[in-house]
């Protein structure tokens, strides 16, 4: 994928992007988030994306948040449609000794969040989307070959065109620069699923 061929959804103050490499630089107090549990929402992150109609795909890329020091300093895949509805997978700084690996799925204005703790340590992250009609799966992994599912979701409005691509952001008075990799668009590599039959109409 050429980075340069993508377009910006709010373009971050401090960024370069070049075919191969993309870097943002946060701005403090930025976010998304919709409604569920906090009861505020949150809408300006930067967001860099290319729109399709591929019904069937998946999306690489390599994260690398070295720099991410303060607590929800994120950088990650996105899924933009519009400001309620939206996906994102992400590891979030939380302190010196665990950050959170986690998703977001907003349907309709509401979000939630699935997490789980990693070490700190962790300071890169491969993330793969994959698209089959309105399903959609994100996985990770450490080292680019072996991808680990972290959810399977249904986007409500996620079945004609979308866009989708990467972001970063910091919720809160912090800053940090995020850095995107080997991004590549490949035949969807989430397969049909071979287990339970879908029940019959009768």
């Amino acid at each position: 994928m050429d980075a340069e061929k993508m377009q910006w959804t709010r373009r971050p103050l401090d960024c370069k992007v070049t075919a191969q490499t993309v870097e943002i630089t946060t701005k403090p107090h930025t976010d998304l988030w919709q409604r569920t549990y906090y009861h505020f929402r949150n809408d300006n992150a930067p967001l860099l994306q290319m729109k399709t109609d591929e019904k069937f795909f998946s999306f690489i890329v390599k994260t690398d948040f070295t720099q991410s020091s303060h607590r929800f300093d994120q950088c990650g895949i996105v899924m933009y449609l519009d400001s309620e509805n939206w996906l994102k997978a992400s590891v979030e700084y939380e302190n010196e000794s665990f950050a959170h690996l986690g998703s977001v799925v907003t349907n309709h204005g509401y979000s939630d969040w699935a997490t789980t703790a990693i070490s700190a340590d962790v300071k890169t992250m491969w993330y793969r989307l994959s698209r089959r009609e309105d399903d959609y799966c994100i996985e990770c992994s450490r080292d680019g070959i072996a991808f680990s599912q972290m959810r399977v979701c249904h986007m409500w409005e996620g079945a004609g065109e979308i866009s989708f691509g990467i972001y970063a952001c910091s919720p809160e008075d912090s800053s940090f620069k995020a850095v995107f990799t080997d991004m590549q668009m490949t035949p969807c590599a989430w397969k049909a699923h071979d287990g339970q039959q879908p029940d019959s109409c009768k």
